[in-house]
């Protein structure tokens, strides 16, 4: 995690904004560091050009003011980089470090290029090293783990630099001369202090602030600590806090002495907002996070928010929301606090709160997408005011803010290896807000990640139903974004998960998922074989709406493939099975298709009789884009009949419907729906190629699985 820098006026800043005219000392480091930019490496001095982006290596242990140094070097020499500065985090708080792919994805999402879900390390670093073959971009990798991490991300591009920050050496990549870092000088630690105290008590008590800057070593984290203490605590005199250090003994580093003074003279609810905080995913607290941990009131969260910032033990981030970062060279400090103080039954409520708090945010934040459907607006107005949204502009925001936060939640959920109820409904609520705001397609590489983690939990505990739906889930994401073989095989995988579970619903699904497959890499034979057997399951379950659906995309395939007897049968086999259900709306859109077909197999007459149909069902289903788009289909006929008089009528009858009924509609913000002035017949709701029957949330409805459903591209 960054490490700290303050500025003038005492209030804590970090990462960029710490380095902006603010940062103190390492006057040699950063002179040494900016020589080493120019220097010539080994292959310049052997005659060949430099193959990759130079490295360069600020190391020191966390606490040390490493990521400042590297801020601040980032902030001199942005300028001779005009492609910009890309960062990335390699480390969690905790100190796991960051999978390649992730990183890499979040490089290319920085850069705007579009990075396929899925794909795996080694594909992300190949395409973020062609991204920036012809840029000149610096690149700050900050908490790197180890050597092969940066490696990976590691420019093929001499005109670039890379900083990375670590804790030691990185072996293995060539030519890097590592700048080590200690504790700031005695004059810049004591105009560190300075900042908070004043200069007052720092001039009256000279030797008292060297014994204070000695005992922290001179380390900027333990002093942003101490300095925060004094500021706290206007009479108290410098020789105090430097008694009470020396009284601490010797056990542990400075920073350890300096936070066990600090968490000691915090109230004690403070204290445990404060222990707490190690909870908060990927280490990032809105007042709601500490609100729900703590068990208080949103107002007392933010206040205690912003206390602890004002004391050096949280750093704001700079975002459009309130939101506070957790220094990573105090979150083994907070957790090993968290263990002492706090009973582990304490610690699992806490999560589970935090968690909980976060599944209601989810749903308000996609329930206000949904204006038009009286349940959710419902169950919005039922939610308490603090957790509802203004705007669905506003929800959107909280959603992109948080993302990061979101996504380490959903991570956490599923640490220790289960998939209880409430992993479920946060895993279904993330996927469904994520969809309403940003849209399938561009939020497929998180929703690959959220399936990914339940599918690795699901295998991990041997549960073949679970295993079945993040299978279906990958699947699915895999056919939305062209991935129509690998969706295959998760298909096939997903059907022999099913069966294994003895599932009806994943058996189905799967079944009618291969056959879509199938009919997008346009095997049509095996795509009309597998929606049949998906149609023989539907109907030994009396399940009629489906087995209509199915007739329909048997239709399709036998169409594709040039069948157009067997199509039209199994059209009016849908089109009769709406009717019986009393689905006007669908009745209608069979009937529609069928009449196409009739004039592929040259029947105009027939399907100018059934588009006449269609027309009147459409009517009665209220369907004004329908039956605008069946006039239309009706003109064509006409026109090929000889008849273009009628077709005119039929024609200037369609454009009339769309003018007179179709109401004008409000731009909502996040992904739109393609433009609605041409419109045109759908076979089926799913009866496109790649398109997959959208189900219930079974992830959240059913608690025996763990389905999660987003809205198909063909749904």
């Amino acid at each position: 995690m960054t490490d700290q820098a303050v500025d003038t006026g005492g209030v804590q800043l970090s990462g960029h904004a710490a380095t902006q005219g603010h940062f103190l000392g390492r006057t040699r480091e950063l002179k040494e560091l900016r020589a080493d930019i120019e220097r010539a490496g080994l292959d310049t001095i052997s005659g060949r050009k430099a193959p990759r982006a130079r490295v360069l290596l600020i190391a020191g242990r966390p606490g040390s003011g490493r990521t400042a140094l590297a801020e601040e070097l980032v902030r001199q020499v942005a300028d001779r980089y005009p492609d910009g500065v890309l960062r990335a985090r390699l480390a969690e708080p905790d100190g796991t470090p960051v999978p390649v792919e992730r990183a890499a994805r979040e490089l290319l999402t920085a850069l705007d290029v579009p990075n396929p879900p899925g794909a795996d390390e080694d594909d992300l670093a190949a395409l973020l090293r062609q991204a920036l073959a012809k840029r000149r971009v610096l690149l700050l990798l900050d908490d790197a783990a180890g050597a092969e991490q940066v490696d990976a991300l590691l420019p093929d591009a001499p005109q670039c630099l890379l900083v990375a920050v670590s804790a030691g050496p990185l072996t293995g990549i060539a030519d890097v001369r590592p700048c080590t870092l200690g504790g700031l000088d005695t004059k810049s630690a004591l105009e560190l202090l300075t900042r908070y105290t004043g200069s007052v008590r720092i001039t009256v008590d000279p030797r008292s602030a060297e014994n204070l800057v000695e005992a922290c070593q001179g380390q900027p984290a333990a002093l942003n600590l101490a300095g925060g203490w004094l500021a706290a605590r206007p009479k108290a005199a410098v020789a105090d806090l430097a008694k009470q250090l020396h009284a601490e003994g010797d056990e542990g580093t400075p920073l350890s002495r300096v936070f066990r003074l600090v968490h000691a003279a915090l109230p004690a609810p403070a204290a445990r907002t404060l222990r707490l905080l190690c909870l908060a995913p990927a280490g990032l607290a809105d007042p709601h996070t500490a609100s729900a941990l703590a068990g208080c009131s949103l107002g007392a969260a933010r206040t205690t928010l912003d206390d602890l910032t004002a004391l050096g033990l949280l750093r704001p981030v700079d975002s459009v929301l309130p939101q506070y970062e957790v220094p990573g060279c105090l979150y083994p400090l907070l957790r090993a606090a968290a263990e002492t103080h706090d009973r582990p039954a304490e610690l699992h409520l806490a999560r589970a709160r935090m968690l909980e708090r976060t599944v209601r945010l989810l749903q308000s934040c996609r329930a206000i997408t949904e204006t038009d459907n009286p349940q959710a607006r419902e169950k919005l107005q039922g939610m308490p005011g603090a957790l509802r949204f203004p705007t669905p502009r506003a929800a959107a925001e909280w959603l992109r803010v948080r993302r990061p936060a979101l996504l380490a939640s959903a991570r956490l959920a599923v640490a220790d290896g289960e998939l209880d109820t409430l992993a479920r409904r946060l895993m279904s609520q993330l996927v469904r807000a994520m969809v309403a705001h940003f849209g399938t397609q561009a939020a497929a590489p998180d929703l690959y990640g959220v399936h990914q983690l339940v599918l690795d939990v699901a295998e991990r505990r041997n549960l073949p139903r679970e295993r079945a739906a993040a299978l279906l889930n990958l699947a699915d994401v895999d056919a939305r974004t062209g991935r129509t073989a690998e969706a295959l095989v998760r298909y096939r995988a997903a059907l022999d998960a099913g069966r294994e579970a003895n599932d009806p619903y994943a058996i189905g699904r799967a079944m009618e998922s291969v056959g879509g497959a199938h009919l997008e890499l346009e095997d049509y034979d095996r795509a009309a074989d597998w929606f049949g057997r998906a149609l023989a399951q539907r109907l030994a379950r009396d399940e009629r709406a489906d087995a209509a659906r199915v007739y329909g995309r048997i239709a399709t395939a036998h169409t594709y493939a040039g069948r157009y007897g067997e199509a039209q049968r199994a059209w009016r086999a849908a089109a009769a099975g709406h009717r019986k259900n009393g689905d006007v709306g669908a009745h209608a859109r069979a009937l529609s298709e069928l009449a196409r077909v009739q004039e592929y197999a040259g029947r105009p007459e027939e399907a100018l009789g059934t588009c006449q149909e269609a027309v009147e069902w459409a009517r009665r289903a209220e369907d004004t884009r329908l039956e605008a788009a069946v006039q239309l289909r009706l003109a064509d006929t006409l026109e090929r009949l000889g008849d273009p008089a009628a077709a005119g009528l039929h024609r200037g009858a369609a454009e009339r419907i769309l003018e007179e009924r179709l109401p004008d509609r409000e731009p909502q913000p996040g992904p739109q729906p393609e433009s609605e002035s041409e419109p045109e017949v759908e076979a089926e709701p799913d009866s496109g190629p790649n398109s997959v029957p959208e189900q219930p949330d079974h992830l959240e409805d059913r608690a025996n699985t763990c389905e999660i459903r987003s809205t198909s591209a063909g749904d």
